[in-house]
């Protein structure tokens, strides 16, 4: 196990060197920078004030030099500055990561509360009425996108309450908090859960035709027994990772739903920073989102040994 997460750890660190290599090199190739966007905003033509201004942020140095800066500082704790508020990178994204960290982790409570049950009953209850509301909620929630769900949502809210749940002020006390991003969380949770639903019906449907199974029914063991015990146990993997994806994945989700429900989150602050080209900020953030993607894979590669005994890592 010891020399399995060794490997695994230098390939994690390859992956993000790697990946922070594209990162450099995507931003640099969409058209123009911070001093061409605030320039032809401004309607100013002098170009030794471009200049100067590319000067102050470093953006007259060769790429491998500016490559070199960020991954230099990157290593060393400090992340630079953000050019639109001239603030540290840290102060910029410090209150914004937990904000989102909460949703998403409220947005993947809610896809496993719902999709797993939903998806068991549906493969225990398979051909029945049960069975076919639930593939009609799997089905909605693969169709409907996250971001129109939210305005279906907002509308009701209007309709049936009188008020709008976005975050217009920081809430003062955790309940408040709650009641705020539940809402999006069940817009953004509803897709996940709709891929978890369908892939534990199909996980547990094949594993009710293994002979195990119906040698555990041929000995009198109880529905229960069969479907928790024996079915769902060995059918968790797959669901497992297709969990695992979507935590990893999740911000994706995220973007539109924050500036649909105005929430001042990472995801629609990275969103704002690309269209001013904010490399402190893109370059940084994006790489937060890489390294949660490969430790979110490593943690699901070895919950699989913790789940099936037979895995054995070497």
């Amino acid at each position: 196990m010891t020399s399995y997460i060794i490997r695994r750890l230098l390939l994690m660190a390859l992956t993000l060197v790697g990946m922070s290599i594209i990162i450099f090199i995507m931003l640099r190739l969409v058209p123009g920078n911070i001093a061409d966007i605030l320039f032809d905003s401004a309607g100013f033509i002098d170009p030794q004030e471009k200049a100067l201004l590319e000067e102050e942020l470093g953006l007259h140095l060769p790429l491998w030099k500016q490559y070199w800066d960020w991954i230099y500082g990157l290593v060393q704790g400090d992340l630079g500055f953000s050019y639109v508020s001239e603030l540290p990178t840290v102060d910029e994204l410090g209150p914004r990561i937990p904000i989102t960290a909460k949703l998403a982790g409220l947005s993947l409570f809610f896809a496993v509360l719902i999709g797993l049950p939903l998806g068991v009953i549906s493969a225990v209850k398979q051909n029945t009425w049960a069975d076919y509301v639930v593939r009609i909620i799997s089905l909605s929630g693969l169709s409907l996108p996250s971001f129109w769900l939210g305005l279906l949502i907002l509308t009701a809210f209007v309709a049936w309450a009188g008020y709008i749940p976005i975050y217009t002020s920081a809430p003062e006390t955790w309940y408040d908090e709650l009641a705020l991003l539940i809402t999006p969380a069940i817009a953004v949770g509803f897709r996940a859960s709709a891929i978890i639903m369908r892939l534990t019906r199909s996980s547990m449907l094949e594993v009710m035709r293994q002979d195990y199974v119906r040698t555990a029914r041929s000995k009198g063991a109880s529905e229960n027994v069969i479907n928790y015990k024996h079915a769902l146990r060995n059918a968790i993997l797959p669901v497992t990772t297709i969990i695992g994806i979507e935590a990893a994945f999740l911000i994706g989700g995220l973007i539109v739903t924050e500036t649909v429900f105005n929430i001042p989150g990472v995801a629609r602050f990275l969103v704002e920073a690309i269209q001013w080209r904010d490399y402190p900020i893109v370059q940084n953030l994006v790489m937060l989102i890489a390294l949660i993607v490969v430790v979110v894979n490593l943690m699901v590669d070895l919950l699989y040994a913790v789940l099936d005994p037979r895995i054995r890592y070497s």
